[in-house]
């Protein structure tokens, strides 16, 4: 059978159209949204975009300051600024940074520590800042890169000044060294004046001075293209750079001294008592400040942290060290002045001494059959430790206590270095508070030829001695001379703090200043062998030496069974010329033995600062 349909073409156009007008309808709606939202960003967002827009074409970059040089007191160099090429991304400009940084260690060496540290940055700088990858770059590494530049946008090789120590190892302890900005001084500096800037003084001078170095950040507006080049500079602040440091520091008297030292591992340094000035700071062995300036690996820092007599450490400031006989002059006149003894009052030393109320217990002097009848004089020519375990006695652990403290002892000398430590100067009200315990009279007659709980850094020692060459003027220990600023005009000058020590005589300094001289000039003197060979001036001096472990009464010390490290350390400190002293040496040699030992060091700093003709009027 065959059907037959019927076409109702009104009702066909009555649907057409009523779809039509609904997809009109909703086309207009559309259209009427699309033309809103665009007038929308248009008048009343305009602003807003444009500011965006702008962003996109101008960059407001820092410009880091050229950091301040360092120089000794003649215009050596001894921190400086060297033009280095640096691998330098910038995040927002790379759409994949673990395939950037693969391919990029195809080309150049890059080391996981790289990696890490550029990871680290990235935390904490914005996303448009440069970021160093690799520092130091050589030629040949900057040639490849450039032939490979175009394969890596927001990648890109920068010239910067990099850090440099000339001298190396020889002024680190003084001068220290700058290194990467870590997380936690980001914390603590104004990060806006560090924009662009990768580096930061970590120890020494460098650390001390940080923002009289560091100078301030500049900025820049420039126009870049959609790659991130620069195309033109529109405006500009320049930086300001950091002031120049000269110092005290005489690197000829530093590199004697050095030399003098030897193998030994102490710490040299020498003052002008008059003003304070550090010529020579010296702590042995040392190390080279270049290794940290760009990061240092991990193996060749536990080399240096657990090396022999470990390098690191910073002995002229922070050793604490026994200050053994070299205590004895300043012991002395402050038994002649509290008149605890006279000057001329004489004492039998019979190899030993005993306290009143216990004859049991000797307390040995160095020489065994003991020195016979002396006074104070004799007992600073020969040593002798009778003589001193009497005045200490005499005297008493807190009169003792009081008068040292004036020449310094107990506390930091103040000079511009951080991380000072102040020594140790015992009392009883000490020793209740920190050991919980009562003060023993036998300990004072330790202390009083500079055993037992004292103790004393080198510096303390050069401080005291310029106290005792000046005749009662202590002057602040300086390293830095002056500042001066990129012209070379001064914009600042070390003022140390001047104090006095007053006795109740003043020919008490003139009678401590001739019986130090006789250590070096007399017949039984200490330091009589190097006293023999000196020619174009006097001087005076205080042999020393401090234990490093105890030994028992019925025991002798013997140099040849003991361990090198458990040696005795020696100690001498001296000025010249006796009669108006212009230099002051404090040396510590540890494992020395004998403090006669180390007055040659001393002779040698004195012959080239009083008998080269450079030396200063």
């Amino acid at each position: 059978m065959r059907r037959s349909f019927v076409t109702d073409h009104s009702e066909i156009s009555r649907i057409f159209k009523a779809r039509a007008i609904v997809a009109g309808l909703f086309s207009f709606l559309l259209i009427g949204a699309l033309l809103t939202r665009l007038g929308w960003l248009q008048i009343v967002e305009y602003a807003h975009f444009a500011g965006l827009s702008k962003e996109n074409r101008v960059r407001l970059m820092a410009i880091p300051p050229n950091r301040g040089l360092i120089y000794d007191r003649n215009g050596v160099i001894l921190a400086e600024n060297r033009p280095t090429y640096h691998l330098e991304l910038i995040p927002e400009q790379i759409e994949d940074m673990d395939a950037t940084l693969q391919a990029l260690g195809e080309i150049v060496t890059i080391t996981e520590d790289n990696i890490e540290r550029f990871h680290t940055a990235m935390r904490t700088h914005r996303p448009f800042e440069s970021i160093s990858l690799r520092t130091r770059l050589s030629e040949e590494e900057v040639a490849r890169l450039s032939v490979n530049r175009h394969r890596f946008p927001g990648v890109d090789i920068e010239a910067r000044l990099s850090r440099h120590y000339p001298q190396g190892k020889s002024t680190v302890h003084a001068v220290g060294y700058v290194g990467r900005i870590s997380e936690k001084e980001l914390n603590v500096i104004d990060v806006s004046n560090y924009r662009g800037t990768t580096h930061i003084g970590k120890t020494g001078l460098e650390k001390y001075y940080e923002e009289e170095l560091h100078g301030i950040v500049g900025q820049q507006n420039v126009e870049v293209n959609a790659e991130g080049r620069i195309l033109r500079v529109i405006d500009k602040i320049p930086p300001l750079p950091g002031n120049n440091l000269v110092l005290n520091l005489d690197l000829e008297l530093q590199l004697t001294a050095e030399k003098a030292l030897g193998d030994f591992a102490g710490a040299v340094i020498v003052m002008k008592p008059k003003t304070g000035a550090v010529l020579a700071f010296v702590s042995e062995p040392a190390y080279d400040p270049n290794l940290f300036v760009h990061g240092i690996s991990v193996k060749a820092y536990k080399a240096l942290r657990e090396g022999d007599y470990k390098p690191l450490f910073n002995r002229a400031l922070f050793g604490q060290y026994p200050p053994g006989s070299t205590f004895k002059p300043f012991l002395g006149l402050a038994a002649i002045d509290s008149k605890a003894i006279g000057y001329k009052q004489a004492i039998r030393c019979r190899g030993f001494y005993t306290l009143p109320n216990d004859e049991d217990h000797r307390y040995r002097d160095w020489k065994k059959q003991g020195h016979g009848t002396v006074d104070l004089a004799n007992a600073i020519e020969q040593s002798c430790d009778v003589y001193f375990y009497e005045i200490a006695n005499r005297m008493g652990i807190n009169r003792m206590h009081d008068y040292l403290r004036e020449f310094g002892f107990g506390d930091k000398t103040g000079i511009d270095l951080l991380g000072e430590r102040s020594g140790l100067l015992p009392s009883r009200e000490w020793k209740r508070r920190v050991h919980n315990k009562i003060w023993y009279p036998g300990e004072t007659l330790i202390a009083g030829i500079g055993q037992g709980y004292m103790l004393a850094t080198p510096l303390q020692l050069a401080v005291a001695t310029s106290a005792l060459a000046n005749k009662g003027k202590k002057v602040q220990p300086r390293l830095l001379k002056e500042m001066r600023d990129t012209d070379g005009e001064v914009t600042a000058m070390a003022v140390p703090s001047v104090s006095w020590i007053k006795l109740g005589r003043e020919d008490r300094w003139d009678h401590m200043h001739k019986a130090m001289h006789r250590v070096l000039r007399g017949k039984w003197g200490t330091a009589r062998a190097t006293g023999w060979k000196l020619k174009g001036y006097e001087m005076a001096g205080k042999t020393g030496t401090a234990q490093v472990f105890g030994i028992a009464q019925d025991e002798e010390y013997d140099a040849e069974t003991v361990a090198r490290k458990l040696r005795d350390h020696a100690l001498f400190i001296a000025f010249a010329p006796l009669e108006d002293p212009e230099i002051v040496v404090a040396i510590i040699e540890e494992n020395g033995e004998h403090g006669s030992a180390v007055a040659p060091i001393a002779k040698a700093i004195m012959d080239r600062y009083l008998l080269t003709e450079d030396a200063e009027e």
